[in-house]
């Protein structure tokens, strides 16, 4: 992979990547919760974020070697990954519609590191959704950008992920309240919605030689 950075494919890399993970879901809802207890945050935090940059680097170097020789399979996943990011666009449009407010508990039994890591990493491994959207949605967007670039792109991903999970393993007393109201889930739903579907048309542009 060469060490070429363009600016633009790592703002790819960094809206592509918090558009994926800012979603209510159990991982987030982990580490919002281990933020509130104040217990073992910053295993919880690596965890997920070292998951996903690997992940993410599996995904873009992975396809992008293995399909580097066939430039019409790599635009057909890329075409494919733009619908899926218009789906999950337009379930974030519905999710938006009908917002639902964040619920975790502060309280529970005191559990080891070790066993806290193990479960964050049951937790996010034992999720399709994660390879779904780790390896091979961000591998497919990574491996079409510019010859030379994919690197900007996995740094952009990288430091989203690693950001999120910071922000919410350490912030989560201040955005606990935030997001106990469906208006900032509505107003970040559609943020997401924008992103993903501003992505995907850049896809097909790319991926259709445009």
């Amino acid at each position: 992979m060469s060490s070429s950075f363009s600016f633009s494919v790592f703002l790819t890399g960094l809206t592509l990547s918090l558009s994926l993970i800012m979603a209510i879901g159990a991982q987030n809802t982990h580490v919002l919760r281990q933020g509130l207890r104040r217990e073992h945050v910053a295993a919880v935090v690596a965890v997920c974020a070292l998951l996903d940059v690997v992940l993410m680097a599996l995904g873009v170097s992975g396809l992008a070697a293995s399909l580097g020789q066939y430039p019409g399979a790599l635009d057909a996943l890329g075409l494919l990954g733009a619908a899926v990011l218009a789906v999950y666009g337009a379930l974030a449009l519905r999710r938006a519609l009908q917002p639902a407010a964040l619920q975790t508990a502060a309280a529970g039994v005191p559990v080891s590191a070790s066993r806290m890591v193990a479960q964050t990493l049951s937790l996010s491994l034992l999720n399709p959704h994660v390879y779904l959207d780790t390896v091979i949605l961000v591998g497919a967007v990574g491996a079409k950008q510019p010859a030379g670039t994919q690197g900007a792109f996995l740094l952009g991903a990288a430091c989203a992920s690693t950001a999120w999970f910071v922000a919410l393993g350490y912030g989560a007393r201040v955005l606990t309240p935030l997001f106990a109201k469906p208006l900032a889930w509505r107003l970040l739903d559609l943020l997401v919605a924008g992103m993903m579907w501003t992505i995907a048309a850049g896809l097909v542009q790319r991926s259709l030689h445009l």
